[in-house]
């Protein structure tokens, strides 16, 4: 395959915020392109005007953009082939429809929705179900059951009318699926969609997608599994236009499945177990807000790295992928067939991956304004330490401060069962006398504090285990944190003093 041919479209509609699975398809369909030098192109499929969401195609170039997916070519960036937003191209679907009907493969159907709802409510009263299709088509309200006098009357009338492909009948259609192998369909299971309305002069998404796929010279159309069933109407109608020698390449990848396996992941799966469905935050025209990875904590590379291994696999053990690695290593072959399940626990494994490879600077940059937030003033040296010291248990930077806030402020308050447990006998008195130590520690490292505490406590009788505990009560208010020395001298010689005679005045 030469580089110059490989053109791919990632082709959203802007109907509300992009499904994660959606991200996905983005993903891939950049992997791919970017891997054979390719162009990643982005066109808005706009032609379903009564679902249009203000704001949504905004959404959609946000995310990309945070992903780090970037585009070639599109409604941004522009490019030879434009305009890349389907509602500003209604005058060349129009051409391509009436040509269609010019050679036969589609005609004019005047039935309204009334009508055909009525249909089918008959057709299941029958306990059958309606179609348009080649068995029916003929005794319906179209061009194919009246005169030329009879049509050219309700066009010049203006009678709203929608243009069907005429699906012909019992032909095998054949194609190769670049994941999936070779797929048949026979033509006598295919309906009549609906290529045109006149109502709002748009296209069907089935009409617009082949007619801008060959202008603009897309080599491949990779896309949701959900498209399949529709691969053989694109085929006959890249015959129908005289079109199969540039036809692209197709790939249908695999669903995104529930954490239980049992269906497509939907926003409600996320509602349910707390994790999200889609890249950003997205906040609905009614006020609703959906929460977005981005807003969550995630680093988009673990989202990247989530994502390209939800339906594809590299064939060795290895998880974690750089994006200059998933494009060298990418390839349909190795996209599974059958749905890939979603794990929220392996989202978050990612995430905190990709955090322990940050730099403590890194961290604490972005860890800074959550301080500001709690009203904590503090040098970016003091919170790189603090970071380097709890980044291991950490899935996301805003948990750093669960496990470091003791660092930063001095406790207001003890563990009950830690104090019942801990302070009692010779400890608080021993409590008093290392603060005095603690005072004249010549050297202040987590080593040297250390070995003249236990020799503190050996001499006094006390053992390790119990003076620790105490002493990391006093420091932390409870049985929690990092190394206990490292505590000590992260703290510093006035703080760690200042919080042992606060514990010994207020727990005696």
């Amino acid at each position: 395959m030469s580089s110059e041919s490989v053109r791919v479209r990632f082709a959203p509609s802007p109907t509300g915020p992009l499904h994660i699975g959606g991200v996905r398809t983005a993903l891939f369909n950049y992997l791919f392109a970017k891997q054979h030098g390719g162009s990643f192109i982005l066109r808005i499929e706009d032609t379903d005007s009564s679902r249009f969401v203000p704001g949504a195609e905004a959404y959609i170039n946000a995310s990309l953009q945070w992903l780090g997916l970037k585009v070639d070519e599109g409604v941004g960036e522009g490019g030879p082939y434009g305009p890349y937003k389907q509602s500003e191209r209604k005058e060349i679907y129009k051409k391509y429809a009436d040509l269609l009907v010019d050679r036969g493969w589609a005609y004019y159907a005047f039935d309204t929705p009334e009508d055909l709802e009525a249909m089918r409510t008959a057709a299941e009263k029958d306990k059958k179900s309606f179609a348009y299709d080649l068995h029916s088509r003929n005794d319906l309200n179209n061009s194919l059951s009246m005169s030329e006098d009879e049509l050219k009357d309700r066009l010049d009338k203006n009678i709203p009318y929608v243009i069907r492909f005429k699906m012909p009948e019992n032909i095998d259609v054949e194609a190769t699926d670049l994941i999936r192998g070779k797929v048949v369909f026979n033509t006598n299971t295919l309906d009549d969609k609906v290529l045109y309305k006149s109502a709002d002069e748009l296209p069907t998404y089935h009409l617009a997608n082949i007619v801008d796929d060959h202008l603009m010279k897309i080599s491949h159309v990779i896309r949701g599994e959900e498209w399949l069933p529709s691969l053989p109407l694109h085929v006959m109608m890249y015959r129908a236009f005289e079109w199969s020698d540039t036809m692209p390449a197709f790939a249908h990848l695999p669903l995104i499945l529930k954490p239980n396996g049992k269906g497509k992941l939907s926003k409600r799966d996320g509602d349910k177990e707390g994790f999200p469905v889609f890249p950003l935050e997205y906040i609905s025209p009614s006020g609703e807000v959906s929460a977005g990875y981005r807003e969550s904590g995630y680093f988009p590379e673990a989202v990247n790295n989530l994502l390209a291994l939800l339906g594809w696999n590299s064939g060795t053990e290895q998880e974690l992928f750089t994006m200059d690695e998933l494009i060298k290593t990418f390839s349909l072959e190795r996209v599974n067939k059958s749905g890939a399940r979603f794990d929220p626990d392996k989202a978050r494994w990612f995430n905190q991956q990709y955090l322990q490879q940050k730099s403590d600077s890194e961290l604490a940059a972005l860890f800074m304004p959550f301080l500001k937030q709690k009203g904590v003033e503090a040098e970016r040296a003091y919170v790189e330490r603090v970071v380097a010291m709890v980044k291991d248990r950490v899935h996301f930077v805003s948990e750093l401060w669960e496990h470091s806030f003791f660092f930063f402020t001095a406790p207001q308050e003890y563990d009950a069962k830690v104090v019942q447990k801990r302070w009692k006998d010779e400890i608080p008195a021993f409590m008093e006398e290392l603060a005095g130590a603690f005072e004249s520690f010549p050297t202040w490292d987590a080593a040297s504090l250390k070995e003249k505490a236990s020799e503190l406590m050996q001499s006094r009788g006390l053992s390790f285990g119990a003076v620790a505990n105490a002493l990391r009560l006093a420091l932390t208010g409870g049985a929690f944190g990092p190394d206990l020395f490292m505590i000590v001298e992260l703290l510093g010689q006035k703080e760690v003093v200042s919080r042992l005679s606060k514990a010994k005045s207020l727990l005696g």
